[in-house]
C-alpha cells in the first residue's frame, strides 16, 4: 500500500515519458527522476534512441523501427529508432506496455518551443500525436541560454512541473480533465526565479529560415548542418560565392523572429477551463514557497 494515499502501487497513474532530444537527453531523464521520486506515479519511457529534434510530427511508414529495452532506475524504459510521434504511438499501444497510460508528457525540451515554430518541433508533435489518440497529453520545453544555463536547470524545470502534472491527473482521475486539446508549457530560462504559471494564447512569433554561404574549410573539414538552429553554434565570416566551387557551397541557416498568422487555437471550452483552474493552482504553488 501507498503510505500517503493508501492506494496500492497498481492503482497508481500511469504517466508516459517521451522527447525528441533522445533518451539520454538530461531534459528526459530529469523529469523521469523528479516523477519517479515523487512516488505518486507508474512511470515509463519510450523515446527516440538518438536526437530527433525538428523532425515535426513525422512518423515511420515503410521501414521497420527497433525497440530496445533501456536500464532507467524507476521507470520500464525502450528505446526507438523511430520520431517522436513513433515513440508516442508505440507507447499508448499495447505493443510494448500492457496498457495505455493514463497522461503522455513530451520533454523537457532543450530550447523553447512557442508561437508557429511549435510546428517543427518533435516535442510538442510527442504530445500532439497522443492528442490525437484521445490520451492527455503536455509537452515541455526549457528555454536553454548557451553560457548561462546548466544541466542541473533541468531538475528544476521538472520540479516546477510537477504541481501541473499532478493536478492534471487528479482531474483525470475524476474525470474532469477537458480532451478539447493539449498543454504546451514553456519554462524561463532562469526557472529557479519564476513567477508561478500563466495561461496564454498560441503566439505568432516564427523563426525565418535564411541561408548564408560558409566554407567546409574553415570547419577543419566537418560539415555544417543545414538544420543546425542551435544559438552555440559560432558565427563565420560570409564568403565569396565567386570564389567557391558549386561542389563546395555550404549554407547556414540565419535566424530571425517574424509575426505570421495561420495556426488555429484550441477550443474555447478548453481555454475556459484553464483561465478558471491555473490560477489557483498557481497560487497553491507560491504559498507553499513561501
Amino acid at each position: 500500500m501507498d503510505g500517503v494515499t493508501g492506494r496500492s502501487s497498481d492503482e497508481r497513474p500511469t504517466v508516459l515519458v517521451t522527447n525528441d532530444d533522445g533518451i539520454d537527453a538530461p531534459g528526459l531523464r530529469a523529469l523521469v527522476r523528479a516523477l519517479v521520486a515523487a512516488d505518486r506515479y507508474r512511470v515509463r519511457v519510450c523515446a527516440p534512441d538518438s536526437e530527433k529534434s525538428a523532425v515535426s510530427h513525422s512518423i515511420t511508414w515503410r521501414h521497420p523501427v527497433a525497440v530496445k529495452r533501456v536500464d532507467i532506475d524507476g521507470a520500464e524504459a525502450f528505446a526507438v529508432s523511430g520520431t517522436p510521434a513513433d515513440c508516442t504511438s508505440l507507447g499508448i499501444s499495447n505493443a510494448i506496455f500492457s496498457s495505455v497510460p493514463d497522461l503522455v508528457l513530451s520533454g523537457i525540451n532543450k530550447g523553447s518551443n512557442c508561437g508557429y515554430h511549435t510546428v517543427y518541433s518533435g516535442t510538442v508533435a510527442g504530445a500532439r500525436e497522443a492528442f490525437f489518440n484521445g490520451v492527455p497529453s503536455v509537452s515541455m520545453s526549457y528555454d536553454w541560454v548557451g553560457g548561462k544555463s546548466k544541466v542541473e536547470d533541468y531538475t528544476l524545470a521538472a520540479e516546477a512541473c510537477l504541481p501541473i502534472i499532478g493536478a492534471i491527473l487528479d482531474r483525470i482521475r475524476n474525470h474532469s480533465y477537458p480532451n478539447g486539446s493539449f498543454l504546451n508549457v514553456d519554462l524561463p530560462t532562469d526557472i529557479a526565479n519564476h513567477k508561478g504559471y500563466k495561461l496564454t494564447e498560441q503566439g505568432r512569433s516564427f523563426f525565418v529560415m535564411g541561408w548564408r554561404l560558409v566554407s567546409s574549410e574553415m570547419q577543419g573539414g566537418q560539415m555544417l548542418s543545414t538544420m543546425t538552429m542551435d544559438k552555440d553554434v559560432a558565427e563565420l565570416p560570409d564568403m565569396d560565392a565567386s570564389t567557391m566551387s558549386a561542389e563546395h557551397r555550404l549554407f547556414k541557416r540565419e535566424i530571425t523572429v517574424t509575426p505570421l498568422g495561420g495556426l488555429a487555437p484550441p477550443e474555447k471550452d478548453f481555454q475556459a477551463f484553464f483561465k478558471d483552474w491555473l490560477p489557483s493552482l498557481s497560487d497553491r504553488v507560491c504559498s507553499s514557497a513561501l
